[in-house]
């Protein structure tokens, strides 16, 4: 069936985490329950890896920042969501909302159950699911052979890693392996590369979805390059990271900003210019909405041409 632009996908699904992942949601909220996003749970720094060392939880930061970013409707709720505590002592820094999302995933069977209650009080109709629902920690592997475990860590190297998977090994969350074979786009990123886009993939069951689903699938790189290792990566070896994990040639589109030259890429490549008037460094909700459009009717050309 012809599809001229997201909105009339039925299951669109986003990958990844932090700021990038909520811009992502933030622009596509219309489609409301057809919108699933997959959230990495690996982070280990600020207010959720202090929670972390002491509740032995997943990483909520992440999620609370992606259901901060579907919020239409302020309410006291979400302004509660949001709170911050200041001061140095033991809630000094602390973020309401992971306290409440552990709170609720100490009274229910099972983190989802804590998002959807969330997801309720918040009136956000869109589904957001963690990649797993047991802790674990991203673990990079260098080309000295050393092994660094946690986010924070890996984001002080000097040089990318070698590799990375998580320690331990976890299942990934029965929901998302579901939504993503029912998927009719795929988005991955923007966001921090190593810590972000790739860890939802070292789950085995995600990234077999990925490979075998007939969804459009595209990479949303950044506006800018990042700080640590992940901004010594060219476009090129972020596209060969995702190859490795989800197959060679499943990525459909790159959506990169404008100057980007990469002739390896060019069957993919879509140039664009997708920032802020305001704020350049950060994805413009409706320019990234039309570009997603562009890429869907692109590819049904190609596959017109291929047929």
């Amino acid at each position: 069936m012809w599809h001229n632009s997201i909105s009339d996908f039925d299951r669109v699904v986003a990958i990844g985490g932090g700021h990038g992942m909520g811009r992502v949601l933030s622009s596509l909220s219309f489609l409301g329950s057809r919108l699933t996003g997959i959230v990495t749970t690996t982070d280990d720094g600020g207010s959720t890896g202090r929670l972390r060392k002491s509740q032995e939880c997943i990483a909520w930061g992440d999620l609370r920042n992606c259901l901060n970013q579907l919020v239409t409707d302020p309410s006291i709720g979400s302004l509660l969501f949001e709170y911050r505590f200041n001061g140095k002592g033991e809630l000094g820094g602390h973020n309401l909302g992971n306290l409440m999302l552990l709170a609720l995933d100490n009274l229910c069977v099972r983190p989802l159950d804590a998002i959807r209650l969330i997801s309720d009080m918040l009136k956000i109709e869109s589904q957001l699911l963690p990649m797993s629902e047991h802790p674990t920690d991203l673990c990079a592997h260098t080309l000295c052979g050393d092994q660094i475990l946690g986010e924070v860590s890996i984001d002080q190297l000097t040089t990318p890693p070698r590799a990375l998977s998580l320690n331990p090994a976890v299942p990934a969350t029965r929901e998302a392996v579901e939504a993503l074979t029912q998927a009719d786009m795929i988005i991955l990123g923007p966001g921090s590369f190593l810590t972000s886009v790739m860890p939802p993939l070292l789950l085995g069951e995600i990234a077999e979805a990925i490979q075998h689903s007939q969804a459009i699938v595209v990479f949303v790189g950044n506006l800018v390059a990042e700080e640590g290792p992940a901004g010594q990566l060219t476009l090129l070896s972020q596209y060969r990271w995702l190859e490795e994990r989800i197959g060679a040639g499943r990525v459909n589109a790159i959506l990169a900003p404008e100057g980007h030259t990469a002739p390896e890429l060019t069957h993919c490549l879509v140039q664009a210019n997708l920032g802020e008037a305001v704020l350049p460094h950060r994805h413009d909700r409706l320019k990234l909405r039309q570009a997603l459009d562009g890429v869907i009717q692109s590819c049904h050309i190609a596959q017109d041409k291929a047929g």
